[in-house]
């Protein structure tokens, strides 16, 4: 299938700043041409973000990998939003290529949403008021967004943006990964606990919908740590709800995983295979990233052992 946005993509990635995000303003939503804006740093791996104004964002997509991830959340969020305990991004404008500009990828304008990201648990054996309700809206709000209906119950399908992959396909690189840092990690824990989240029964319900990038970077929380909002819904589908499930090893300590896991209800294969996701995302992103990222690499490794801690219980 021909993709417009990959054939007018440039050798190399345009340099996102200000500048051009006040160019693309201008040219398309000239309404909001004129409030200021203030980057946000540091933001995702996939987007530049800037604050506009009081009251919205300005996501630009910084390379090839994340166009589509506009439309999608554009087409979907005002649907899935009402069904959520947990506020969400609301899309307010979808920007365009601009060949003038030399910008390549849709990107889009949303309603800002107050929160800062969360301290993870860090006390492994907390058992503290604050840890039990954070497992209990993150649980909740899980089991909200995987029992919604159908995307084809909103929109008729097909909706190929939305098929989510299979575990199985992250099998080649993850040993490479495995291979790469066995003298960070224990490479024989990794295995195991790889094997064992590939071992696991798959997924055999209907298809549900997934957040798909579900970790500690894409939660705001309020002054007092409460959730108040969920982000960053590039990875949206429907398939397999395990990978959602990496939550837990990045973002909470023991006790609020199990905690997160009883309120979850789930069952023991998709707990399995959750954990897979959080060990072969972890290791991902730890190759790529920690070199040259000391935050990445720190939370990385956080999600990895945490994934490996869980494993050997």
């Amino acid at each position: 299938m021909f993709d417009a946005e990959a054939a007018a993509a440039p050798a190399s990635p345009p340099t996102i700043g200000a500048h051009l995000a006040e160019r693309l303003l201008a040219e398309q939503f000239p309404q909001w041409a004129h409030l200021p804006l203030v980057l946000l740093d540091p933001a995702g791996s996939d987007h530049v973000i800037f604050r506009l104004g009081d009251a919205m964002a300005v996501r630009l997509p910084r390379g090839d990998w994340a166009a589509g991830q506009a439309e999608k959340e554009h087409r979907w969020l005002p649907r899935l939003a009402p069904g959520l305990p947990l506020a969400v991004p609301v899309p307010l404008g979808l920007g365009t290529p601009s060949p003038e500009l030399g910008y390549p990828w849709h990107w889009s304008v949303s309603r800002w949403l107050d929160g800062a990201v969360p301290e993870v648990d860090t006390t492994e054996r907390s058992k503290s008021a604050r840890t039990l309700s954070t497992a209990r809206q993150l649980a909740d709000f899980l089991t909200a967004l995987h029992r919604l209906a159908p995307a084809d119950t909103f929109l008729p399908g097909p909706h190929l943006d939305l098929v989510g992959e299979s575990l199985a396909s992250r099998d080649a690189d993850t040993r490479a990964a495995i291979t790469a840092t066995a003298d960070v990690f224990d490479g024989d824990a990794m295995t195991s606990a790889w094997n064992a989240a590939l071992e696991a029964p798959p997924w055999s319900g209907r298809p549900r919908w997934f957040h798909g990038d579900f970790h500690t970077g894409n939660l705001l929380a309020d002054p007092d740590g409460r959730l108040r909002a969920v982000i960053d819904f590039g990875g949206l589908g429907m398939g397999d709800p395990a990978c959602d499930l990496t939550i837990a090893y990045t973002f909470l300590g023991a006790s609020g995983r199990a905690a997160f896991r009883t309120h979850l209800a789930t069952d023991d294969g998709t707990w399995a295979r959750g954990l897979g996701w959080a060990l072969c995302t972890g290791l991902n992103a730890y190759t790529t990233y920690a070199a040259t990222h000391p935050r990445v690499a720190a939370q990385t490794t956080r999600q990895i052992l945490q994934a490996l801690a869980e494993h050997h219980r």
